[in-house]
């Protein structure tokens, strides 16, 4: 499938396993490709991500995923369905910071990229590398660009697509910022996955 990107999709992949060596992570997550489409300059995507102010709020992103990460990696979804049966998850996670540290429920720790000196995708970053294809298909496009990787980190539920959201990077904003009001959203098959 790489071979389906464009350059500017292929520097946002090997950005992101950069970002990945830089910040210790063991493996590519969507956050760490999300964080390499915005380093991107010139490209479609660093377009839409500035026509909705996602550079200006990169403190906001920052401070939006350690909670999460602090949550143990549970969308906005999660913790309301939770909280819908009784269960409090910032209680939850101050108890087991009370007891075990700040942090202690946060993901990738650390502990097996000793060995292989290589970091994996994580299931979720290759779920969006994969939708990133069926948008690219859905838009009648024969190569990945960085504009498609984006559509599809806010098109996957998760947690990046929920910090985007909250930022007002939408599926349907970002589409709109990509290929103007009128365009066909393409939503039908290229947000399945």
């Amino acid at each position: 499938m790489f071979e389906r990107f464009t350059r500017g999709a292929r520097a946002t992949v090997k950005g992101a396993v950069a970002r990945a060596e830089r910040v210790g992570a063991d493996s590519v997550t969507e956050e760490h490709l999300l964080y390499a489409l915005l380093e991107q300059e010139g490209g479609r995507a660093a377009f839409a991500a500035t026509a909705l102010g996602l550079p200006d709020r990169r403190a906001s992103l920052d401070a939006a995923f350690a909670e999460a990460r602090r949550r143990g990696g549970l969308t906005k979804a999660d913790t309301d369905a939770l909280a819908d049966i009784g269960i409090d998850i910032g209680a939850i996670v101050s108890r087991v910071e009370s007891a075990h540290g700040e942090g202690a429920l946060a993901a990738d720790r650390g502990g097996r990229r000793w060995w292989s000196g290589h970091r994996a995708f994580t299931p979720g970053a290759k779920a969006v590398l994969e939708n990133s294809l069926r948008v690219a298909l859905g838009r009648g496009d024969r190569f990945i660009g960085e504009e498609h990787l984006l559509l599809a980190l806010t098109a996957k539920p998760g947690v990046v697509a929920d910090v985007l959201a909250e930022h007002g990077a939408t599926y349907a904003t970002v589409h709109r910022a990509l290929y103007g009001p009128d365009a066909d959203g393409g939503q039908g098959h290229a947000k399945a996955g």
